[in-house]
């Protein structure tokens, strides 16, 4: 039995996320276990006139490979995924693990090896969809495991997940994010004004530069849920110490109270509570020690850490400051073969000044945008 609220999560990504017509090429990812939503994406694709297909990943897959596969093996990334990415018009994606910690007992080197042999097709991928020659969105579709990791029974958690997407009820989502694509593009304009932002919190002290760097409003287009202003700031002028007081998750693995020291623009100090040692290896790829996103999260209807980043980096009264690669639409030029999300909860004790001036103060903008 398919369940109405996944039906309605597919017509909003068909209709308003992706934007999808007759004649686009789509492909949907997905594990057996998204089934559910990936079976009416389907069907809503279909309707729209598009070409839809789908690829279904089988569980435990990658995990085999990274412990069994040689090097080659591994790093092999099959001819037919380049060609298919100048394809398509469109991709969905959907998360939904059975076991979200599934990689953590895996060599990071192996990981690494994989991630560097995949960096030039991921580069290529997010060229075409900031260029506006590709669109994507992704979203999650609850699970057991994602439930257990946000502390929360499957039943709970799916009207979390739901609810944050705006599809229970009758009402029209597409209408909800749309307003909400409004407020965020104003803030977005006001923000493309500002030389540097000074962050202020517990432990948290940074200067980044975002002169001449354009802000982004994330409307529900490129994630659903979906609520932040992002930008990519200057790549060797960040300085200063931060302190994310969330665990930061990736890859399967957790890394707690991370704790990193920047200087011209590199990472030159780091230290966590628990696995400083995965940490460390991270830090080693090529140009992962420089900061590739500053971001506000200002979705309030997200008001808990539930261990996903789809729905932690947009916790309204957060920000997120990811090590790695940057957005080139943002004017952004890092490219490394990572983009890890982590972040830092200015709730409490937080402050944001703007080229001196206070405008964030508590987990708040202290007024509303003024567009240029």
């Amino acid at each position: 039995m398919i369940d109405a609220r996944a039906e309605r999560l597919a017509a909003l990504v068909v209709d308003y996320s992706l934007g999808l017509g007759t004649g686009d090429i789509v492909r949907v990812d997905g594990a057996e276990e998204s089934l559910p939503l990936l079976v009416p994406f389907y069907d809503a694709a279909i309707a729209s006139g598009a070409h839809v297909y789908a690829s279904v990943g089988v569980e435990g897959a990658i995990e085999l490979l990274l412990r069994g596969g040689s090097d080659a093996q591994v790093a092999y990334v099959p001819p037919v995924a380049a060609q298919e990415i100048e394809d398509l018009d469109a991709l969905f994606t959907i998360w939904s693990d059975v076991n979200t910690r599934a990689l953590s007992g895996v060599d990071p080197a192996r990981q690494k090896l994989m991630l560097d042999a995949r960096q030039e097709l991921s580069k290529r991928r997010t060229e075409r969809i900031f260029s506006g020659e590709m669109r994507w969105c992704g979203t999650l579709f609850p699970t057991n495991a994602h439930a257990q990791d946000a502390g929360m029974s499957l039943r709970a958690y799916e009207e979390f997940v739901y609810g944050a997407c705006h599809v229970l009820g009758d009402g029209d989502p597409a209408s909800h994010w749309r307003s909400t694509a409004s407020a965020l593009q104003a803030r977005a304009e006001e923000l493309g004004n500002v030389a540097e932002l000074r962050i202020l919190g517990p432990d948290t002290d940074l200067l980044v530069v975002v002169e001449g760097r354009t802000w982004v409003a994330a409307d529900g287009r490129l994630n659903m849920p979906d609520g932040e202003v992002f930008t990519s700031p200057l790549e060797d002028k960040t300085s200063g110490e931060i302190r994310y007081t969330f665990p930061a998750v990736f890859q399967g693995r957790e890394v707690e109270d991370v704790r990193l020291r920047f200087a011209e623009g590199r990472v030159v100090k780091a230290e966590a509570a628990r696995g400083s040692d995965y940490l460390a290896s991270v830090l080693e790829m090529e140009r992962a020690d420089v900061l590739g996103e500053v971001a506000f999260g200002l979705n309030y209807e997200i008001d808990r850490f539930t261990q996903n980043i789809l729905f932690d980096e947009k916790i309204g009264g957060t920000m997120h400051l990811a090590l790695g690669a940057s957005f080139p639409m943002t004017g952004g030029v890092n490219s490394a073969p990572i983009h890890w999300d982590m972040i830092c909860d200015l709730r409490e004790d937080g402050e944001v000044y703007a080229d001196g001036e206070l405008i964030w103060k508590a987990g708040h903008f202290l007024n509303d945008p003024v567009s240029a």
